[in-house]
């Protein structure tokens, strides 16, 4: 069950339940309880339902949850003194529409600051349950992603120090030692930024772009030692991008997979374009466009043995935006493969 589904079942259940409860001991009472009254206090339920509803919208559109405690707790007061006012005045609608409004005593001072003071009760337990749900999906959210970060940082440090990678940097750089020196300690110097980062990676969940462009950098330069001729790397990337943080090593992860399933498998080689730029709604899109083709589109399921790579960066992107990121791989005519991330430039719902 997704967290919409959720809401709506715990909203329907929890004001139904108030309204059974209030019908139920109604009804015990001397003089009974007619259908008209019954309806009467569905009626009233359903406002509390809608009235709730309105408010999580406010709560959402302005964002609450980064105001401070007692920022939070002024406008909660008043969100509630104000529902609780509106609701006696719809209380004597409801009445008056159903016909049960009696004037001697359903306007008495006491009877309306007895309903002023539950129908506050009620938004009060309503905000609290829903603000403690909030904070323990949050925190439970958090919980998955630091596992999941976790996961990540390993299965990275695993690829970018597994034998082939080694085997094949030490060769490019043993070739240049003779022939350029300079060039051979350049590549050195790369090698070691490129490990540097994945052991400072830690549990950051998001870095400033720059730094991760400049290590897919390191990384395309090694990749040109070793291919030589039949590797062309074109970037494109607008000033603005600059101006974003994204998950650490996922522009790595996908110009890793280019080479691996794009360069590597054609005989002449290709070409490995980066291009970065900014959306009409304050969003980065970053396009890894590589030569290949593919076939059957991959599988961005989650793998059985944690295995990383596309299905891993469709997760974190899942758990640090939400449905606000995108991801999709596709091809562009016959001879390239774009793959393209949308990032939202906003905060994050946690922090690292």
């Amino acid at each position: 069950m997704n967290r919409i589904s959720l809401y709506w079942l715990l909203q329907i259940l929890g004001w139904g339940g108030i309204a059974f409860v209030q019908i139920f001991f109604v009804s015990l009472s001397d003089r009974g309880i007619t259908s008209v009254q019954t309806w009467a206090f569905i009626a009233i339920s359903v406002f509390y339902l809608l009235s709730t509803h309105f408010l999580r919208f406010i709560v959402k559109k302005y964002d609450w949850f980064k105001l401070s405690i007692s920022q939070l707790l002024f406008q909660s007061v008043l969100a509630m003194l104000a529902l609780s006012f509106v609701n006696i005045v719809v209380q004597f609608l409801i009445n008056g529409s159903f016909g049960i409004l009696d004037p001697n005593e359903d306007f008495d001072v006491l009877l309306i600051l007895a309903n002023l003071f539950l129908a506050f009760l009620f938004y009060a337990m309503w905000f609290l349950l829903y603000f403690l749900f909030h904070f323990l999906d949050n925190y439970n959210t958090t919980l998955r992603y630091e596992a999941k970060i976790n996961q990540i940082r390993l299965n990275h440090l695993k690829s970018q120090l597994n034998p082939h990678f080694i085997f094949n940097a030490l060769n490019s750089v043993r070739a240049l030692v003779d022939e350029d020196p300079d060039k051979a300690k350049g590549a050195i110097t790369r090698i070691s930024n490129i490990l540097r980062f994945s052991l400072m990676m830690d549990k950051k969940q998001t870095i400033e772009f720059e730094d991760e462009l400049n290590t897919v950098k390191d990384y395309l330069t090694l990749e040109s030692i070793r291919f030589e001729e039949r590797l062309q790397v074109e970037y494109n990337v607008e000033d603005e991008a600059f101006n974003y943080k994204i998950p650490p090593m996922m522009l790595q992860t996908i110009v890793e997979n280019a080479i691996k399933h794009g360069i590597s498998n054609l005989v002449k080689g290709g070409l490995i374009e980066i291009k970065c730029r900014e959306g009409l709604e304050d969003d980065l899109y970053i396009q890894v466009k590589n030569s290949g083709h593919l076939a059957t589109p991959p599988s961005l399921k989650a793998k059985a043995d944690g295995g990383h790579g596309l299905s891993n960066t469709v997760q974190r992107l899942r758990l640090i935006y939400g449905e606000k990121a995108s991801f999709r791989i596709f091809n562009s005519g016959n001879q390239y493969v774009i793959t393209e991330i949308k990032i939202p430039k906003q905060r994050v719902t946690f922090e690292s």
